[in-house]
């Protein structure tokens, strides 16, 4: 009998270790726990909400036709800003065009050095920046920027990466110089758009002086190109078996795009793109298109306000190699700045497309059918500015930068 209640107590005391030992185990080897010391707070404001929420403090109301929101600052000030990207540990980057690259982190600047060598003048400047998609992995970030040119007055529009090492630029990478360097300051395009094969699009400007260079397929100037992420021209690119057409060429005869995104749920991709006086408009990016720029625009000649003597037609359907937009803004909306909204709670919204506009100080909401715009609203007129750049970040919720010297990085929200 003593010998039966040894062996009890003796295994009752051998599970209570093993039953502490495995909640040890537990404790030190538990794979819910990745080690991120970051905080809620910091990891929040990275991530899409989808828990109740509450007006942040010190946010205005503003009204639309289908949803409310809520604006705040959330830094500043900049001067002439660009661009934003959205680091993935909640920071940003913003882009100032005199020719700085601003580090955003709970809404202090610091300034990051080691920029390519910049030429800001009138439209040209550091423009805009944007993440590899893979930066988790690779740590790249892509910066366009006017170029000036060695011993000249004149630049153009180039490519170069980065990585972020604190607040220092390293293992700088110029990827791509536009193939003729222009006076005037102007036209630079720029936007900078992934697609899901890892190739890269950037739009280049017709420069301004000589419109009919977009036409000109030996030219860089007015044109979309497409890139690897190193830099190098691939292989099905539309024209690389035409010695007419330069190999990185995707598009040509775009005069001045600003505006360029690709919708995450159908892979297209959409542009805004300048005209001369009106005739602003909006296109779907396709392969070897032929926007028609300057031979077709809705546009008219600054000085005259007549039909410019290089335009043939205000018709696209009249010339056969032409593709017509999508829609033209009217009225006219010059446009910079652009995505198509998905997630981020504004439920009458999805699918749409905002378009910020310059001188109309204002964004515009697109609601697109098949073949057309159907309804067409414009929203903050005339509350931030002129609208350089728009953004959906990774919270879902819409950032705004105005092209002002003193502008505030902007969070739109639908409100609750």
């Amino acid at each position: 009998m003593r010998r039966f209640r040894r062996l009890t107590l003796m295994l009752t005391l051998f599970v209570f270790l093993l039953a502490a030992c495995d909640d040890s185990s537990a404790e030190i080897d538990d794979p819910n726990d990745n080690g991120d010391t970051s905080t809620d707070a910091e990891n929040d404001e990275n991530e899409e909400d989808t828990g109740p929420r509450e007006r942040p403090e010190g946010a205005t109301d503003h009204s639309t036709d289908e949803q409310d929101l809520w604006v705040s600052e959330l830094a500043g000030p900049f001067e002439h800003p660009w661009s934003v990207a959205f680091l993935p540990d909640g920071r940003k980057l913003v882009t100032e065009r005199p020719g700085r690259l601003q580090l955003v982190e709970n809404g202090d600047l610091s300034e990051i050095s080691g920029l390519p060598d910049i030429h800001s003048t009138n439209q040209g400047g550091l423009l805009d920046v944007s993440l590899h998609p893979d930066y988790d992995d690779n740590g790249w970030i892509y910066l366009t920027y006017s170029k000036p040119e060695d011993g000249g007055n004149q630049t153009s529009t180039a490519v170069a990466r980065a990585q972020l090492d604190g607040t220092e630029l390293t293992d700088l990478e110029e990827l791509f110089v536009q193939d003729r360097y222009s006076g005037a300051g102007r036209h630079y395009g720029s936007r900078i758009t992934w697609l899901d094969d890892g190739t890269f699009l950037v739009s280049v400007g017709d420069r301004g002086a000589e419109p009919p260079r977009a036409q000109d397929t030996s030219d860089h100037a007015g044109s979309v190109l497409r890139l690897h992420d190193d830099g190098s021209v691939p292989d099905d690119n539309p024209f690389v078996e035409d010695d007419d057409v330069l190999d990185e060429v995707y598009t040509f005869g775009n005069r001045n795009i600003q505006g360029m995104a690709r919708d995450p749920d159908t892979d297209t991709v959409w542009a805004s793109d300048h005209g001369p006086r009106g005739g602003d408009i909006l296109y779907t990016i396709e392969a070897g298109n032929n926007y028609g720029w300057p031979i077709f625009t809705f546009g008219m000649d600054y000085s005259t306000g007549e039909p410019m003597d290089v335009t043939e037609t205000q018709d696209p359907d009249e010339l056969a190699e032409v593709t017509a937009p999508f829609h033209e803004f009217d009225p006219s909306h010059p446009p910079s700045g652009l995505v198509i909204v998905r997630g981020g709670h504004f439920d009458a919204w999805q699918g749409n497309i905002l378009a910020g506009g310059l001188r109309t100080q204002e964004i515009r909401r697109l609601v697109l059918n098949d073949d057309a715009v159907e309804e067409e609203e414009a929203i903050l007129s005339g509350e931030l500015g002129r609208i350089r750049d728009v953004r959906q970040g990774p919270d879902g919720a819409i950032y705004v930068l105005p092209d002002t010297s003193d502008a505030m990085l902007y969070r739109v929200e639908a409100a609750e």
